[in-house]
């Protein structure tokens, strides 16, 4: 798939209402431009799904999605077909819809967790205690990322932190040490906070209050995982409102997350 084609898929994606950021195509395609696969009716995309390998142990999986005057011909089995054989060995992730959860298992995923997706307006609770992400805060951040998800992705977690100005990533420091991180990213409609990665409630907290007041009064949305109570507790008490829920699974031994540290996840496509 071409980056332009992606860019057609995440307009589908969109009027799925599925709200994709607004420069996700460029991050998606640099992480893994082989991992995209698309197919085609008369030339033009007509379904897709993207299958994104961070090396050779660990894959995420999604854009599982067919154009509408095409369903019901078989042609989202027949890429998703094609995906599955592009997977082995790796150990795969997806965020699914609880509605394919019986889909998925037939080929071989098993029930990780859920995920809620929170949205509303924060509203600011006290002076900012976050700093922009700067150079010197990048190794750590990616390390972060590597613990807190059990794999690693730095090509695409540095590109998703510095890669485009309407991603702005916000650290938390105590004793001149990462606490935290998150990233504002800007969608068709408000932003979406993702990843939101903290030591405890208090640092995702302040994290969260530096990104509200950098989204100047916009809609948020979080994306939280249901085994963190004090993720989701955090959500509920900053007025975030539940709109529906995903089910991260898995295909093979799943990775060693530390959903502990994990208020918010990154994106339903890539892990």
């Amino acid at each position: 798939m071409s980056a332009a084609d992606l860019a057609r898929v995440l307009a589908w994606a969109e009027a799925e209402g599925w709200n994709p950021g607004v420069a996700d195509a460029a991050a998606f395609h640099a992480a893994d431009p082989e991992g995209f696969l698309i197919a085609e009716v008369a030339g033009a995309p007509a379904a897709s799904l993207s299958i994104v390998r961070f090396g050779d142990a660990t894959a995420f999986l999604g854009l599982y999605i067919c154009a509408p005057e095409h369903r019901g011909r078989g042609l989202g089995y027949a890429l998703w077909e094609a995906g599955m054989a592009r997977l082995a060995p790796a150990t795969t992730g997806l965020d699914g819809v609880l509605a394919q959860q019986a889909n998925y298992a037939r080929s071989g995923f098993a029930l990780g967790h859920r995920n809620l997706r929170f949205s509303g307006v924060v509203t600011p609770e006290g002076p900012d205690a976050t700093l922009p992400l700067a150079p010197a805060h990048l190794e750590a951040a990616c390390a972060l990322d590597r613990a807190v998800t059990g794999f690693d992705r730095r090509a695409f977690f540095a590109d998703w932190l510095t890669g485009d100005p309407s991603r702005q990533a916000r650290v938390l420091l105590r004793d001149g040490a990462l606490a935290g991180i998150g990233v504002l990213r800007a969608c068709v409609e408000g932003c979406k906070v993702g990843p939101l990665f903290a030591a405890d409630r208090a640092a995702a907290e302040a994290l969260l209050d530096g990104l509200a007041t950098a989204a100047g009064g916009a809609r948020l949305s979080l994306d939280v995982p249901e085994p963190n109570a004090a993720a989701m507790a955090l959500a509920e008490a900053r007025g975030l409102v539940p709109e529906f829920e995903t089910a991260r699974m898995w295909r093979g031994p799943p990775p060693a997350q530390d959903l502990a540290r994990t208020f918010g996840i990154t994106t339903f496509e890539l892990g």
